[in-house]
């Protein structure tokens, strides 16, 4: 997490990720995969065709198994439905449904303080996470504060809530960030974050759990 040590960041997402046991997957039937997709998103033939740059015969034919599309025609798709290549072979997650839901209420999230921030954790209840949401004051004025860049696993994403930020990132230049702004980056990209308003500034951050 932004702002804690390397330990301490890889020991919360540890947890978030606890009880994760690996299982087997059966192969996908790539045509029904391709046809759920298009569909889930409202689309005709035509349009998810026009959509991959592909003809509307040609995506008949790969949804009903008649034919065996190229790698160029399945990078074509991807783009198409704005997924990865990869996810047109990951088994959909419909039956996989269970219904899970965590509510915190405002100030009722797990603290995790540092010497640099104050984190509120969201959804702590929750196991076997796929992100990791909280709630962060930004103690920190000056960079000297920080032992080192803070690097981990993952992606994260930045939404500035109150103050004003100065965003500290190891391939780019410093940004100020206000209320409203928002960033997205590879928190192996070492990073560290300072207030420069004159109270605590408030960020909601949310980080992959990959």
């Amino acid at each position: 997490m932004m702002g804690m040590t390397n330990d301490a960041a890889k020991s919360m997402i540890q947890i978030a990720r606890e009880d994760g046991a690996a299982h087997t997957v059966p192969p996908i039937d790539l045509g029904a995969r391709v046809r759920e997709l298009r569909k889930a998103r409202g689309w005709t033939l035509e349009q998810a065709a026009s959509q991959a740059g592909l003809a509307r015969s040609t995506l008949s034919k790969i949804e009903n198994a008649q034919m065996s599309p190229t790698y160029d025609a399945l990078k074509k798709l991807a783009v198409g439905l704005e997924i990865t290549v990869p996810q047109l072979f990951t088994p959909p997650a419909g039956d996989q449904i269970n219904g899970r839901m965590a509510v915190t209420k405002s100030g009722e999230g797990t603290a995790q303080a540092t010497t640099t921030y104050e984190h509120e954790l969201l959804a702590d209840t929750l196991r076997k996470k796929n992100m990791l949401p909280y709630r962060a004051r930004i103690r920190a004025r000056t960079m000297e504060e920080f032992d080192g860049w803070v690097r981990h696993d993952g992606e994260e994403f930045l939404y500035v809530l109150t103050g004003v930020i100065k965003l500290y990132t190891e391939f780019y230049e410093p940004i100020e960030m206000r209320r409203g702004d928002s960033a997205y980056y590879d928190a192996a990209m070492g990073h560290n974050i300072i207030s420069v308003s004159e109270d605590d500034a408030t960020l909601l951050w949310v980080t992959s759990l990959v």
